[in-house]
């Protein structure tokens, strides 16, 4: 009787794991349809990266956070950039449209340099690099590890400190080397995309996301699987990564701009950029009075002044 049990129970979560598989190629196929690539895709170092190109001038690179891809510099800013900068957007890899480059969710050193490769690819070989959040970790790496191939840093919100406590149960589960595995599935088939929505729009606190922002950006995209699992060991292994990187900071010599929010409550000004400004010899701080986790929709005007900053300081303009 109780194998007969054990069998059913087997049996049950089978068909209930690949009806899962199923909704979940479904809800991904589902996303790719709606929002399909922005850009072009290059193989560099056999692997394949998804990259947008725009505009004429001095070359400049944005590197996005976690969670993200590309969409969330191209409902704007990217379009105003290009105006006088050749502006490239890259997904990251394991995340949007740029396929993982590892199991372990890549280090920022190693996303630092397969997208200077992937510029200097497209002929930006030493191009002004802006990371936020998450990307601004991997535009530091990029400075220190790749020192000459870049000619500007510009952060805006950039994680760049260690800092205390956990990682959330989240994370956790979703980076563990087998549980992960199991789980995503499940987040992929049954959460809606207006959850992932919501989520990434509270990352906006205190202002509000701008108008169209939860139609381009694409929720779906985020719910994919490898895009789940990428970003979670990515975000698992920050905290010890960055604590390798922070004593090589002052070997940075590049003209480096650093914009921070005074309201951000997720990646704190004092935290990180504060401590990062004494840090770097050559970094200026620009704090932005109420501003919360994303200048780049809230202020971008100070964004767009901290690069044309960083590109006269490095002789561009």
């Amino acid at each position: 009787m109780t194998l007969i049990i054990l069998g059913s129970i087997v049996i049950l979560f089978g068909s209930l794991h690949g009806a899962t598989l199923w909704r979940a190629a479904r809800h991904e196929a589902r996303a790719i349809r709606s929002h399909p690539p922005e850009g072009q895709f290059l193989t560099v170092e056999g692997h394949r990266l998804h990259a947008v190109t725009m505009g004429s001038g001095p070359d400049l690179v944005l590197i996005h956070g976690a969670s993200g891809n590309v969409r969330d510099f191209t409902q704007g800013l990217a379009q105003e950039l290009a105006q006088r900068y050749r502006v490239i957007l890259f997904d990251r890899p394991g995340l949007g449209y740029s396929d993982p480059i590892n199991r372990t969710g890549a280090t920022i050193r190693q996303q630092a340099e397969i997208l200077s490769a992937a510029a200097a690819q497209l002929g930006a070989t030493r191009p002004i690099v802006l990371g936020q959040s998450y990307g601004g970790a991997v535009a530091l790496a990029w400075a220190v590890h790749c020192a000459d191939r870049i000619s500007g840093l510009v952060l805006v919100a950039g994680a760049s400190q260690t800092w205390d406590g956990p990682l959330s149960r989240y994370y956790r589960t979703l980076s563990h080397p087998w549980i992960g595995p199991l789980v995503i599935p499940y987040l992929t088939a049954y959460v809606p995309d207006s959850v992932v929505t919501a989520e990434l729009e509270s990352i906006f606190t205190p202002q509000l996301p701008p108008a169209g922002y939860s139609a381009h950006i694409g929720a779906g995209l985020t719910l994919r699987r490898a895009c789940l699992r990428a970003n979670a060991l990515q975000r698992a292994n920050l905290n010890g990564e960055i604590a390798q990187l922070v004593p090589l900071y002052p070997q940075i010599q590049t003209p480096t701009e650093l914009l921070h929010g005074s309201a951000d409550m997720i990646v704190g000004l004092p935290i990180h950029s504060e401590p990062l400004a004494r840090q770097i010899p050559k970094a200026r701080l620009t704090v932005l009075p109420g501003i919360g986790h994303t200048p780049q929709h809230n202020a971008k005007p100070q964004v767009i002044a901290a690069i044309d900053r960083a590109a006269a300081r490095a002789g561009l303009n």
